[in-house]
């Protein structure tokens, strides 16, 4: 017996129920619930000769997913994936994560992938979740970070018919993703799970799979494949020849400097010991902050707009610079005339910035590793170091003064100290978009922390979806979440979140009631100050009534203990900080 669904108002025709074969059902028969006509309704599953098999190509996409080593899923269910919500239910495997927003479900994937390296999972129906998963799937695209996107489609028969929420999905995803396909056909299941999965993890990036509700509920019994015969990730190594050319140009060098990308993240101490050799600074893109302790002598902070005057300065007096791990596009901080050695594992970014000497293909960890064996140990060079150590020490005595300001609206930079003073030195810090980005990453000495951003596209709204990502793949560790009233605001509702999946996150927003860094380029550009304010709620009585800690901190006095309060809770927690909202961190370009 079969069940027959009505593609207007959903409601089910079952012939064990109704006792009538629906292909003896008169022609004239109306639907009872909606009056949409026989023709409207579409198979939910196959009769005949699968009438013995007892899965659905939804069933068999989740055990492919768990098979690929998927633990999570983040989302929202409709009427589009009903089949695959309820294949992840009765699976058992697999949590799912319910978000108040598509765009949460997507960073929230973005943040996963960025965080564990593991492919991030969400899903939404069709139409509008499909829209909204866009940004979140353009910032893990932009970062590359490994994300697979499961997106509900109406059925397959009625593609093309302007039905109830059909978008072209495929077309709408191929212009920014690594891999987008329909699943058609219950034979082309697996096989397109299998191949997304390479694709996301190839760069790594975005893929897509456009999901019809009639396909999901169509019987399939073949057997997942084996990632492990099918799915293959080790890291390219560099050729011997352009290891050795890195190595002699290198030692024909007296200055050198290290540029560590996001590529470097698991290699602090590679860059260190190579730093150590050369005897040369390491500087770090804001997506690499922390890999290494920035309180290490070689370390001189983040290189770029919102990183450190003494970066900068170290970059300026070198003769060399090798670059790793990022396609950095601040070429304008590396003077004229410079050699650089660039190292990526994708060859297209290498010189795509700027014009290199040596070019180095492969894993960030496997060249720093042959590199180190080649070198030789250069000699330190006191007038550098001098140059560097006393803008450092400048900028310091800033953050100590910053760190001590009781004045009233808060200084954001007092804010930032008061992180560095409570949070946990293994603490995961994920950062909105916005002024506090620069106060943050100017100003906050790593030591032991890892930061988490949207780098390439700085959506504003990533903080909090980051965060939640963040705790449910790392529950044993503390998670910070910096943001500004504007970002938070606009993904706020996912506090509730969670709250619902005892996810003990510890949100800050920076409170101005306005976009405090669309002010700032206003007054630079010569505009008036302009639609940039607004008012706010009360965001801690907001995060109580959510069923989290909520604390409001208007006298920088009660920062200190509001914020090792809220790190010591088993609860989400909020610290609403009124901050001043004429106090902007500099742009600085400036190396003086």
């Amino acid at each position: 017996m079969a069940r027959f669904r009505c593609t207007v108002c959903n409601w089910i025709y079952d012939e064990a129920v109704e006792g009538v074969p629906f292909a003896d059902v008169p022609d004239d028969w109306t639907c009872p619930q909606c009056g949409a006509p026989k023709s409207a309704f579409v198979p939910e599953g196959l009769v005949g000769g699968d009438a013995d098999v007892e899965t659905n190509v939804a069933d068999k996409i989740v055990e492919q997913l768990v098979e690929l080593g998927v633990e999570c899923i983040f989302g929202i269910p409709g009427d589009s994936n009903l089949p695959l919500v309820d294949a992840i239910r009765r699976d058992g495997r697999i949590r799912f994560v319910l978000t108040r927003h598509e765009e949460t479900a997507a960073f929230m994937a973005s943040a996963y992938g960025k965080i564990t390296d593991r492919m991030g999972v969400c899903m939404s129906i069709a139409g509008p979740g499909a829209t909204n998963l866009v940004t979140g799937l353009m910032d893990a695209e932009a970062d590359r970070a490994p994300v697979l996107a499961l997106v509900g489609q109406v059925a397959e028969v009625y593609l093309g018919s302007e039905a109830f929420q059909e978008i072209d999905q495929l077309e709408l995803f191929h212009p920014f993703t690594e891999y987008s396909e329909a699943v058609a056909r219950p034979n082309q299941a697996l096989r397109l799970v299998l191949n997304a999965a390479k694709y996301a993890y190839r760069l790594p990036g975005v893929a897509v799979l456009s999901t019809p509700t009639d396909v999901l509920v169509d019987k399939l019994d073949e057997r997942v494949h084996d990632h492990t015969k099918r799915l293959f990730r080790d890291a390219a190594c560099p050729s011997e020849a352009s290891l050795e050319a890195a190595a002699r140009l290198i030692d024909e060098h007296a200055k050198v400097a290290i540029l560590a990308g996001w590529g470097t993240r698991h290699h602090g101490g590679l860059l260190v010991a190579l730093a150590e050799k050369l005897k040369c600074p390491v500087a770090t893109t804001s997506r690499a902050k922390g890999t290494v302790h920035e309180s290490h002598p070689r370390a001189v902070g983040v290189l770029g707009s919102i990183g450190s005057r003494h970066a900068a300065r170290a970059l300026q007096d070198c003769e060399l610079v090798i670059v790793i791990g990022t396609g950095f596009r601040h070429a304008n901080l590396i003077p004229a005339g410079t050699k650089i050695v660039q190292i990526d594992v994708d060859p297209a970014r290498i010189g795509r910035t700027f014009s290199i000497d040596v070019g180095l293909v492969g894993d960030a960890g496997a060249a720093l590793e042959g590199i180190l064996e080649r070198v030789g140990e250069k000699e330190e060079d006191p007038a550098t170091w001098k140059k560097v150590d006393e803008l450092r020490a400048k900028e310091r005595a800033e953050f100590e003064a910053e760190g001590g300001d009781l004045s009233s609206p808060v200084h954001p930079g007092f804010v930032i100290q008061a992180m560095k003073r409570n949070v946990a030195t293994d603490a995961i810090i994920t950062v909105d978009v916005g002024d506090h980005t620069y106060w943050f990453y100017k100003k906050f000495v790593c030591e032991g922390q890892r930061t988490f951003l949207s780098a390439n596209i700085a959506s504003m709204g990533f903080g909090l979806p980051a965060a939640l990502a963040a705790q449910m793949a790392h529950p044993d560790r503390q998670v910070v979440c910096l943001t500004g009233d504007g970002g938070f605001g606009m993904l706020m509702a996912d506090f509730t979140t969670a709250v619902r999946e005892e996810l003990p996150i510890n949100v800050i927003v920076m409170n101005d009631g306005c976009l405090k860094n669309i002010k700032k380029e206003m007054n630079r550009d010569g505009y008036p100050e302009f639609g940039i304010s607004f008012p706010n709620p009360d965001f801690a009585e907001f995060a109580r009534t959510a069923g989290g800690e909520g604390f409001r901190v208007e006298d920088p006095s009660e920062l200190d203990a509001a914020l090792a309060k809220a790190l010591s809770s088993a609860r989400p927690s909020l610290l609403d900080v009124v901050v001043d909202r004429e106090k902007m961190a500099a742009s600085a370009k400036s190396i003086d």
